[in-house]
């Protein structure tokens, strides 16, 4: 018997009414507790939030608070990246800094003179510059403290005749303090001029913290892109009171970063027992792994010396390379030792870095 149109449609509607009921039980066996994990019915996960650029003075570490008038700078032509394509390769590369027996830099030793080790085991340097020509980005941080203030005139022309002498066509810098907070005063630039000017800009700070300067330093760098040198200067009088990172955390995010640190500890109390050291016997840790140094000035006269030893350094760096063999695991710590034969010299160079994943 042919169905009449109005009892087609009974059909359909009681069809329909029946397909959503089952999957009302389905979604709820689905649910039910009762039933194993691999049979429960997924839910979405919540996406963490993505971290801005800048928070609150009193948010959590790994943040830069800039001035009003300085967003922090991204990296240069982010466009120049779009379509290229990036190739993981496993060459580490060691930057060294030669003395002689008085202190002053050994150029033009040939690649005999060296030997390179990771985890004691000697490997093959397949890259050598004798004086690198890697372009050089540096992030020059002031401490703003009350305790450090009393020097900041000294600082300032010193910093400022810094800015003047070590950028060379190709590198920039970026000025900073920091006292409860780390503060980009001047975004990565070539700019001398306007480098100087920011630094007339530091106010008198409260806290010191030296452990976020470190890290957050370090993570600015790391955002500059790849195939140059990275550099934290960090001028102080290593009173460590506010950080909200320990020195673990700074130490490792500088060792990641692959950036040299040069502390310039201007201490206020010059005997001893009258003041903390152990913001120094951190900073002088930190700076020894990372393959820079730390200076103790007499006083902040010294520091157009400083400076000038600081620059001279840097461009009379060796530039060594090497693909580690054996490879160590991912996301592991190794140890490196260079060695310079033949002489009485004394070489500075990270003495660790962190592998990348497989």
């Amino acid at each position: 018997m042919k169905p009449t149109p109005l009892r087609a449609s009974i059909l359909v509607s009681a069809c329909l009414a029946g397909l959503f009921l089952t999957g009302i039980a389905i979604s709820q066996s689905q649910e039910d507790p009762n039933r194993p994990p691999w049979a429960q019915k997924s839910k979405p996960q919540p996406q963490p939030p993505t971290a801005p650029d800048t928070v609150a003075t009193n948010g959590p570490p790994g943040k830069i608070v800039p001035t009003p008038t300085q967003p922090i700078e991204a990296p240069d032509d982010p466009n120049a990246q779009h379509g290229k394509i990036k190739v993981k390769v496993d060459l580490v590369s060691v930057l060294s800094s030669v003395t002689d027996e008085h202190n002053r830099p050994a150029p033009d030793l040939p690649i005999e003179a060296f030997q390179l080790y990771e985890e004691g085991v000697q490997q093959k340097i397949e890259v050598f510059e004798s004086e690198t020509q890697m372009p050089l980005d540096l992030a020059l941080m002031i401490d703003a403290s009350l305790s450090a203030h009393l020097e900041m005139s000294f600082e300032q022309e010193a910093a400022g005749h810094f800015i003047q002498q070590v950028l060379r066509q190709g590198d920039k810098l970026s000025v900073f303090y920091f006292d409860e907070n780390v503060t980009q005063l001047a975004g990565f630039s070539d700019n001398v001029g306007a480098l100087q000017a920011s630094l007339k800009k530091i106010p008198d700070g409260a806290g010191t913290s030296i452990y976020d300067a470190v890290l957050l330093g370090a993570r600015s760098l790391e955002r500059r892109g790849e195939d140059r040198r990275r550099v934290i200067i960090l001028v102080t009088d290593a009173g460590e009171t506010t950080s909200r990172v320990d020195f673990e955390a700074a130490r490792k995010e500088a060792v990641r970063s692959d950036a040299l640190l040069y502390t310039i500890c201007i201490r206020a109390v010059k005997n001893e027992s009258g003041r903390n050291t152990a913001g120094e016997h951190a900073l002088e840790t930190i700076s020894d792994t990372t393959g820079g140094t730390i200076f103790f000035p007499d006083s902040a006269r010294e520091l157009s010396t400083i400076f000038d030893t600081i620059d001279r350094e840097l461009r009379t760096q060796y530039r060594l390379g090497y693909y580690p063999n054996p490879r160590g695991p991912a996301n592991t710590y190794r140890k490196i030792e260079v060695k310079v034969l033949n002489g009485d010299y004394h070489v500075r160079y990270r003495k660790t870095y962190l592998t990348g994943p497989q």
